[in-house]
């Protein structure tokens, strides 16, 4: 999600004396202790608890019993305030620590200790009763003398007994170096190639020439051979690499394995069965994302929970959600839809581009050459609604569609046809809590013109594909749809507040032109009606070239109506133009690719990925296999698939980002409820969910202490604390579902 900010809650409640503040100064080279009294040698002062804990000296070490029963992490804490943190400076932050009974999770922070109670640095080991010690290493981003050191031990249900000792933040130690561990220098595809498609490997050498390989099956034959193509150093990683290309093998097999250099790569198949599984278990994630419902463990073996957000205790609930103050004197049922990303929030921007994407994903099996519906019906992805003889991926679409029509403002009230920008929790939770464990207030956010277009285009949508099935759907639908675009002519630039980001992301946006061409385009190829037409010719975005470096996603939503006015049948005059801009944008990418030696359609300004780079890659994957429904030439074909390749391997960490795919995968998103790193009796996601990937702003205080300094594809950390590389969205998994059925249709 973007823009996030995680809250530390103020404690109050003193075990000793007053504090004695610490000076703040410039950055010193010498080492210097910030914590006073870690030892315990003279006592507890200065350290406090909160309230509710009772605390005091063991043996050398501060013991304090914690109390269950209590909530949220920071309703049970033992902390030190009045730190001081020099901006740009490191810090090394240790401490043991022990739980009695074992298995009892510790929150250790590092960050402000007034409002807005800032976390610079996190961590979240589980207690052990022999006790263990810690140390990290961080870099703080500001100057303070509020800082703090806070232990946040509620959350749990049992009382428990907590202790530690040799507590220390010192700072001018030198950064600590995070070595990633890439495996094999040989980078692969993880997991099947196709037989008719691209084969394509990277090499991580030191060698300049042309190096021998060799393609071997599981029992160790050699079935194919040839030599490197050497690229010298690759910006994207800074390694010096050399490509393969076996494309010229053509027959299934499982277990292969190439070897060059000395290296052998992870294993991989050559067969098309995969990305069967792959377009399912990416759809199925869905529903485990699920607000408002009871998740069955029948249908999700390990991943059954109580519903979300129904009012029962202690979960105040979505169906009477009042606004925040002053935004209005109404309230909304707004239950329902999918939880956006790892945390409890919801969001019509993200909801609108992630529905649009589930949508057009059935769409284009209607209409493309290779499209195959009936892989996406009824039954196929095994929800409660399987068996209603509607194809499962659009009963899946409708539990967040429902939701976003509930987000509209209601008749007679402000703003009346307008949609909320977004629904969550009025202040930031910690991790892990399950959705049906939340105590916090829910608040609905004002109204903007960029959520009521997504509302519009994606209510249109619905509407023809849904009338099939349901006619009444479909025309309440429309009916929405036509009155959101009114809404949103008449207040045409109420854009979200890119300072609202307490409690849930901003998602923050200034110009609404990109999503009015998309509404218009959605409710014109229902419709036909010329005022839609006139509206899509008359936009500067139907001519602008809107296929840039980063693609598309729910800030960028100009390739939403352009991709579908190109595909889906219409009538629009210079229709042939827009079909050509799509084929333009995917040459753009194809030559992005090729000059990529990781093989990916994606090469940002300056280096410097995106947040969410993953689904950037495959956002631009999705035009070019758009260029191949409309042309059919095979570049496009084969551009597409290969650039699957990236996500599932073949990359400079040598890492499947799609949990449960590849030898290693990335399975530690950042989630409450799939945080199994966290509690050992919560899952890891479910198989088929896509990782954001690198992010080279590397914003959360766990990925700033580990990567300050990364090079492109290596700004990325497989652990929950880093949510601003290691997310999960629902967004995200739309583009991977997409270019996973796409390539599964190419069989």
């Amino acid at each position: 999600m973007k823009r996030r900010r995680t809250a530390l809650l103020a404690m109050t409640a003193l075990l000793a004396a007053a504090l004695t503040a610490l000076p703040s100064g410039p950055a010193q080279a010498d080492e210097v202790e910030q914590v006073e009294n870690g030892t315990f040698d003279t006592g507890t002062a200065p350290w406090w608890t909160t309230s509710n804990v009772t605390a005091g000296l063991s043996e050398g070490a501060l013991c304090a019993d914690i109390p269950g029963g209590t909530t949220n992490r920071w309703d049970a804490a033992v902390g030190q305030n009045d730190i001081a943190l020099v901006k740009g400076e490191s810090y090394r932050f240790s401490f043991s620590a022990s739980g009695t009974p074992a298995g009892n999770a510790l929150r250790a922070i590092v960050g402000l200790s007034v409002a807005p109670y800032d976390t610079y640095f996190e961590v979240s080991p589980q207690l052990s009763v022999s006790g263990d010690s810690y140390s990290y290493t961080f870099t703080s981003p500001v100057d303070t003398a509020q800082g703090q050191v806070g232990f946040q031990l509620g959350g749990g249900a049992e009382d428990f007994r907590f202790c530690m000792d040799d507590v220390s933040l010192l700072g001018g130690v030198p950064p600590e170096k995070y070595e990633p561990d890439t495996g094999p220098r040989v980078r692969v595809n993880q997991v099947a190639y196709l037989p008719a498609g691209p084969k394509n490997a990277t090499l991580v050498t030191d060698a300049t020439g042309p190096l021998p390989w060799q393609l071997k099956k599981e029992s160790g034959t050699v079935v194919a051979h040839g030599r490197t193509v050497p690229h010298g150093t690759d910006v994207s990683s800074g390694q010096n690499v050399h490509s393969i290309d076996f494309g010229a093998y053509r027959k299934r097999g499982t277990g292969l394995t190439l070897v060059v250099d000395g290296e052998t790569s992870h294993p991989f198949d050559i067969d098309a069965s995969a990305y069967e599984r792959l377009r399912l278990d990416s759809l199925k994630y869905y529903y485990t994302q699920r607000s408002g419902i009871a998740i069955s463990d029948e249908l999700r073996p390990g991943y059954g929970r109580a519903a979300g957000h129904v009012g029962a205790a202690p979960n105040q609930g979505d169906k009477d959600v009042p606004c925040r103050p002053g935004v209005c004197d109404y309230t909304l049922d707004v239950t329902g839809g999918w939880y956006d990303a790892g945390d409890h929030g919801k969001y019509v921007v993200n909801g609108g581009i992630s529905t649009w994407e589930l949508l057009s994903t059935y769409e284009r099996s209607l209409y493309a050459r290779t499209g195959r519906p009936g892989k996406l019906g009824d039954g196929s992805l095994a929800i409660p609604e399987s068996g209603n003889k509607v194809p499962d991926v659009l009963d899946e679409a409708r539990w967040e569609l429902e939701f976003l029509l509930k987000m509209q403002v209601p008749q007679g009230q402000p703003l009346a046809g307008m949609a909320h920008h977004k629904i969550h929790d009025e202040q930031w939770t910690g991790l892990p809590l399950l959705p049906s464990a939340d105590p916090q207030k829910r608040q609905l956010h004002p109204p903007t013109t960029e959520a009521t277009l997504n509302l519009a285009a994606t209510a249109a949508q619905a509407a023809r594909l849904y009338r099939p099935y349901d006619r009444a759907f479909a025309a309440k639908s429309l009916a929405a749809a036509r009155t959101a675009w009114k809404a949103a002519l008449a207040h045409p630039d109420i854009h979200p507040d890119p300072s609202d980001g307490i409690g849930g992301g901003a998602y923050p946006d200034t110009d609404a032109t990109d999503e009015f061409y998309w509404a218009a385009a959605q409710l014109y190829l229902t419709t036909g009606e010329k005022a839609f037409q006139d509206h899509i010719l008359a936009s500067p975005v139907h001519t602008a070239d809107i296929f840039g470096p980063l693609g598309f996603d729910w800030s960028r939503t100009a390739a939403a109506g352009r991709l579908d006015l190109a595909t889906v049948p219409n009538r629009l005059p210079g229709r042939d133009k827009v079909r050509h801009s799509v084929t333009k944008g995917a040459d753009r990418y194809l030559t992005t690719l090729r000059t990529q030696p990781y093989g990916m359609p994606y090469a940002p300004d300056g280096n410097l990925y995106d947040w969410g780079s993953n689904h950037q890659v495959l956002n631009n994957a999705v035009v070019i296999a758009t260029a191949y429904d409309i042309t059919g030439a095979s570049k496009y074909r084969e551009g597409a698939l290969q650039s699957m390749d990236y996500l599932l391997g073949r990359n400079a960490l040598n890492i499947s980002y799609v949990t449960g795919y590849g030898d290693v995968d990335a399975r530690n998103q950042h989630s409450r409820w799939y945080a199994h790193q966290l509690d050992a009796d919560l899952p890891n996601p479910p198989r088929g969910t896509l990782a954001g990937g690198p992010n080279s702003s590397i914003q959360d205080p766990y990925a700033q202490g580990k990567l300050q300094g990364c090079v492109g594809q290596f700004c990325y950390i497989d652990d929950i604390q880093s949510w601003s590389t290691n997310e999960h969205t629902i967004n995200w998994n739309a583009a991977l579902a997409r270019m996973a059925s796409f390539v599964a249709d190419q069989t």
